[in-house]
């Protein structure tokens, strides 16, 4: 009730003496930033400074986040010969184009891919197959090559 009879009559009253009465206490709600946090002008800029380079600075890093997952993504698509992505490839360019996998992802990816090697070749094939003995399947292969390099030292035509 108060607040409304003031703004009511001061209001009326500001316009009748044209604003001689030299400064006006502000209200609560007229304070400016600064002063409703209890510090000077140059230390609130000095904050809102501050703010705004931790603000730059986190999104910096998640930009660079989004970016290494993209690296990831469009490494498993190419391996898995999967269709690209336009969103990933935004993304690394977003972060400058250059972006490296964390040390831990990219040790990861290393020990797949020596393990899918070793799946790939024919013995690592072997292996899968259970209850082969793969050092008498070796042994035998051994022996018919030395076999077959006497039989092709015998031979008169070489």
């Amino acid at each position: 009730m108060a607040f409304m009879v003031k703004t009511m009559v001061g209001g009326q009253l500001k316009n009748l003496t044209g604003g001689l009465g030299g400064k006006e206490d502000k209200g609560e709600g007229e304070k400016s930033p600064a002063e409703a946090q209890g510090m000077t002008r140059e230390e609130y800029e000095e904050y809102q400074k501050q703010l705004l380079e931790e603000k730059m600075e986190r999104e910096a890093m998640y930009t660079q986040r989004k970016a290494e997952r993209a690296t990831l993504r469009t490494h498993f698509r190419d391996k898995y010969r999967l269709p690209k992505s336009d969103v990933d490839d935004a993304q690394i360019q977003l972060a400058g184009g250059d972006v490296e996998l964390p040390k831990e992802l990219a040790k990861m990816i290393e020990e797949d891919n020596e393990e899918e090697e070793g799946r790939s070749s024919v013995i690592g094939q072997l292996s899968n197959i259970q209850n082969i003995d793969l050092d008498s399947i070796k042994g035998k292969a051994q022996s018919t090559l030395d076999d077959l390099k006497q039989s092709a030292e015998k031979c008169s035509l070489m």
